[in-house]
């Protein structure tokens, strides 16, 4: 009987370990890349009988995301298995996120073959916006080898070599390269977004991105110009773009993805985020590198409901102090004199945006700590401009933009935009007219009003011949152009001109909007120095291509017009409003998708 009893033990034993070998899980996979920071893989559980992905969702707080019905894996193999169910989530319902704006579900597909080594999940291409994971590791923590053209190279920097003069010159700028890990399903294009220091603004290029992952994009400038590549979920990428060169850039989304991942991203780099070929190619390889942060506006804006309650003298202390803060960090970091050059400029114009901005960010943290309704904003808003005193910012601190180094910070254009109607002022304080500033604030003017569709009279033509040539050459080739777009217009029909009229600031969006009586408006209030705001536009650009005769699109920038914007409430950008019959009936707050701002129109 003993030994009967130890054979059935013996059996139930294997038995349970047969069972056991054939449940496999695998703990915070690693994955070669992903296209969203809203969802990643905490686990995979493989049986006989399914495949359970464990879903951790970080996503703004009592907002929604959705799973669709169709998603699916694909094996390494190419064999597809279509979702069967969710745990804790329904497929195609709204799934709210909590207070914390963290949540945890489960997705179940078919079993998998015990061949299979990776597998990639999407929610598939018919999903506009769709979560896609691709490579998620099954066997091991190795990914497969990165494989990087000959060209990208890792540059040694010189430690001591100073930051070199940008070059002053009219020409065209070449952009290129290659999206290394590119997956089909990926977004197939991305924002090129240069700031144009003798334009004192910012242009936007999109850039067509090749089904092998290759790209190239050429533009037109009129000096070394600081630009930055905008793609969908994450930040910004740092390169430098000169006339007559060409700068070659490889991004490497694997380790995008590995900075994103709320699980991966203390792990090992898997190479560099960028490698750069081209103008300032050390300087772009630095500042794209994970070093601290040395942006004295982020730490404003992480922490905006500190600064509730604040007067504008307590404000300016505490925006000094940080300011302070930053340029130690700056002085410490391990990198080239020329990158720590560039940082320490963007510091000071930093400071000073921080400083011109004062009544907006303090309205804006009264918002956001609950002192304030965004009705009583406006009023807020009025009481403290109205304090800031003339000297607030000593002219004294805007000698930075006098310096030519400056212009190769991308905060340079959005600095010189809101200070060149005071440069007569500024020529007092310095005790000169010279320099870079001056020349930069006689272009402004001239190119704001070919942009506002009013070419150059015969007297500023005569004018513009005394400009160096590199700008001479630029607002020749804008004002031919604005001609040119003139006369083709001229021969369309079926369009109208709507004129304002003799109105005043207060009264001229609604004299605007009030033509398009019985119609709707949607209208986006942005900013060049708003990350989301980048990623936004496109899908505004879009959105305006897709409804148009029924309804009308616009842009306001907050800088520009900030009375118009305090007007609205509008504290936080980007802030999508709808307008009908003149009356705002619908307002978004953040970047967006495209099916949520399209969802405002109906």
């Amino acid at each position: 009987m003993k030994k009967l009893n130890f054979l059935l033990s013996s059996l139930l034993l294997c038995m349970c370990c047969t069972i056991q070998a054939k449940n496999k899980v695998i703990e915070q996979p690693p994955f070669v890349v992903s296209n969203t920071t809203s969802i990643e893989v905490s686990q995979v559980e493989i049986s006989d009988t399914a495949t359970v992905l464990h879903i951790f969702a970080k996503y703004r707080p009592k907002n929604w995301i959705k799973i669709a019905s169709g998603s699916y894996l694909q094996d390494n193999n190419g064999k597809t298995y279509q979702l069967r169910s969710g745990i804790g989530i329904t497929p195609d319902a709204e799934f709210w996120m909590p207070e914390s704006g963290e949540a945890e579900f489960q997705l179940v597909f078919p079993p998998l073959p015990a061949s299979v080594t990776s597998i990639d999940f999407t929610e598939g291409a018919d999903v506009e916006n769709g979560f896609s994971i691709w490579g998620i590791q099954l066997k091991g923590n190795n990914l497969p080898k990165l494989v990087l053209p000959k060209e990208a190279v890792i540059h040694k920097a010189d430690k001591e070599t100073a930051l070199p003069n940008p070059v002053i010159e009219y020409g065209k700028a070449t952009l290129k390269g290659k999206l290394l890990d590119f997956r089909p399903g990926m977004s197939k294009t991305m924002t090129l977004v240069s700031w144009e220091s003798a334009k004192g603004d910012i242009s936007e290029a999109l850039v067509e991105i090749q089904p092998d992952g290759s790209f190239s994009k050429e533009i037109s400038l009129a000096s070394t110009t600081p630009v930055s590549i905008y793609m969908s979920g994450s930040s910004p990428l740092q390169l430098f773009m000169e006339p007559g060169k060409t700068t070659e850039a490889y991004i490497n989304l694997r380790e995008i993805s590995r900075r994103r991942s709320k699980f991966h991203s203390e792990e090992k780099p898997y190479g560099e985020i960028l490698y750069i070929n081209g103008p300032l190619a050390t300087v772009a390889q630095e500042l794209n590198q994970d070093m601290p942060d040395t942006n004295v506006q982020d730490k404003v804006y992480k922490d905006m409901k500190a600064f509730a309650g604040m007067d504008i003298d307590t404000y300016k202390s505490k925006v000094l102090e940080l300011s302070a803060e930053v340029q130690t960090e700056i002085d410490k970091l391990p990198c080239s004199l020329a990158t720590r050059q560039v940082l320490t400029i963007n510091n000071k114009l930093s400071t000073i945006g921080l400083l011109r901005l004062a009544a907006n960010t303090l309205t804006s943290a009264a918002i956001q700590a609950n002192q304030i309704t965004r009705e009583e904003a406006q009023k807020y808003y009025m009481e403290r401009a109205q304090k800031i005193p003339a000297d607030y910012i000593p002219n004294a601190n805007f000698a930075i933009l006098n310096d030519l180094q400056a212009t190769l910070s991308s905060n340079y254009s959005n600095i010189v935009i809101g200070c060149y109607q005071k440069s007569d002022d500024l020529a007092k304080t310095w005790g000169t007219d010279n320099g870079i500033f001056f020349d930069i604030v006689r272009v402004i003017p001239l190119y704001q009003s070919i942009k506002n569709f009013t070419p150059l009279t015969e007297e500023q033509i005569n004018t513009i011949n005394t400009f160096p040539s590199a700008y001479r050459e630029m607002l020749t080739v804008a004002n031919d152009e604005l001609l040119a777009k003139i006369e083709a217009n001229k021969k369309k029909t079926g369009f109208t001109v709507n004129e304002a009229g003799e109105v005043s600031d207060e009264d001229l969006f609604a004299s605007i909007i009030s033509k398009f009586s019985g119609k709707v408006l949607l209208v986006d209030f942005w900013a060049t120095w708003c990350g989301p705001c980048r990623m936004v536009s496109p899908i505004v650009d879009e959105i305006a291509e897709e409804v148009q005769g029924k309804a009308k699109v616009g842009k306001v920038n907050v800088d520009e017009q900030g009375d118009l914007a305090s007007q609205f409430g509008v504290m936080s950008i980007p802030t999508i409003m709808v307008f009908k019959n003149g009356e705002a009936v619908a307002t978004s707050v953040g970047a967006k998708s495209k099916a949520e701002l399209l969802a405002l129109l109906d």
